[in-house]
């Protein structure tokens, strides 16, 4: 039996956690500066990082690089976040009729990756996420302001500036899927923060759609588990 194992991944805006036991696995999120959960062995904890680290020790032992990760065709400079994405997804992504993957990861950045069914990197994209373009847009601009809710207009031309504008955003980010997503030869898979919002606003009849929101978090799980031989 496997006692209890902890995972972090530090992000560009959040702290993402996941805790395995007994075969399962619990995920949940805290902003950088609060204080780590309780029960968090840090001597422990397995941990890897994109963004800036927090404001407490981590085991450099214990932290897991791109490098660590066996993929095809995977650069070390690859995000590790990414990485273990492809991980995840190759895991417990269902795909019997070996279709490409396509991982759009809705976070601070909205990362696309694309990989084969035998886990060959193709290469992928990067654009700003949601929040960022939103914030940029402010802080580039006079008139502008982050809107305080997300009500998504259904019209696509608005008069009032707040829905136009996330109106507008919105729509760069379903055209970069849209443009990168072919339901007859892939499979998309969503994660992140707000997948499971934007999910909702990609427009398409298409199937082969699927949210996983924890999927980095899961793919760290199995990497670490899978080199441990505990899987």
């Amino acid at each position: 039996m496997v006692s209890d194992i902890n995972f972090l991944l530090v992000g560009n805006s959040r702290l993402h956690w996941a805790k395995y036991s007994k075969s399962k696995s619990k995920f949940f999120h805290t902003k950088k500066e609060q204080k780590v959960p309780e029960n968090i062995d840090l001597d422990q904890l397995i941990w890897a990082s994109v963004g800036k680290l927090p404001n407490f020790l981590l085991n450099k032992e214990n932290e897991i690089n791109t490098k660590d990760i066996k993929l095809s065709n995977l650069p070390d400079y690859f995000g590790v976040d990414r990485a273990l994405a492809c991980v995840g997804a190759l895991k417990i992504i269902e795909n019997p009729l070996k279709k490409d993957l396509v991982i759009a990861d809705f976070g601070t950045i909205l990362s696309i990756t694309k990989l084969n069914p035998n886990g060959f990197i193709v290469g992928g994209q990067l654009s700003p996420g949601f929040l960022t373009q939103l914030k940029s847009m402010k802080e580039n601009t006079k008139n502008l302001s982050v809107p305080k809710k997300y009500d998504i207009p259904t019209k696509e031309f608005l008069l009032t500036t707040e829905e136009a504008t996330l109106k507008g955003v919105i729509n760069s980010l379903k055209g970069v899927i849209n443009s990168s997503f072919n339901p007859l030869k892939d499979i998309l898979i969503t994660c992140g923060g707000d997948s499971q919002f934007f999910t909702n606003f990609i427009k398409t009849k298409k199937k082969n759609i699927i949210n996983a929101p924890n999927l980095v978090m899961e793919g760290m799980i199995i990497h670490h588990l899978s080199i441990k031989k505990l899987l």
